[in-house]
This record gives structure tokens, sequence and C-alpha cells, in this order.
């Protein structure tokens, strides 16, 4: 069995417009030759990352003053 992952653009104009990726897993294996698209796997970390900077509700300052007004309540 080959196992290989080439770039798209590589394969022929018909092939091409099939595959959406950019990337193909080619695999060879009894004699037959199988095309498997290759989907970037997604930082869903980093996309969370900073996604509630422009929302003035949760803003570090606000969590802060909600913190000192329970502390002050509890006291």
């Amino acid at each position: 069995m080959v196992d290989s992952v080439i770039a798209t653009k590589t394969l022929p104009e018909f092939l091409f417009r099939l595959i959406s990726t950019e990337k193909v897993q080619v695999r060879e294996l009894d004699g037959e030759i199988h095309l498997k698209p290759v989907t970037e796997s997604v930082d869903y970390i980093s996309l969370l990352r900073g996604s509630l900077a422009n929302n003035p509700e949760r803003s570090v300052d606000n969590f802060l003053a909600r913190k000192r007004a329970d502390r002050e309540l509890k006291a």
C-alpha cells in the first residue's frame, strides 16, 4: 500500500475541477488508486482568541468590577 499527499494542481484538469481542496491523499491499494480530498484541520482555539474583544459587556474591567462587588457582598 502506497500512501501520499499531493497538491491538487498537479492532477489532470478533469480531476482538478472535481476536487475542491488544495491537497489530495493518493492511496494505492490492491491495484486500485484512491483519491481522497485532504481538509486542513481548523484551529478553533486561535479563532476564539479575541472573539470577545468587541463586546464591552465582557471586558476584563467589567469582570474585575463584578469580582470586587462579589467580595464586598461576602465581607
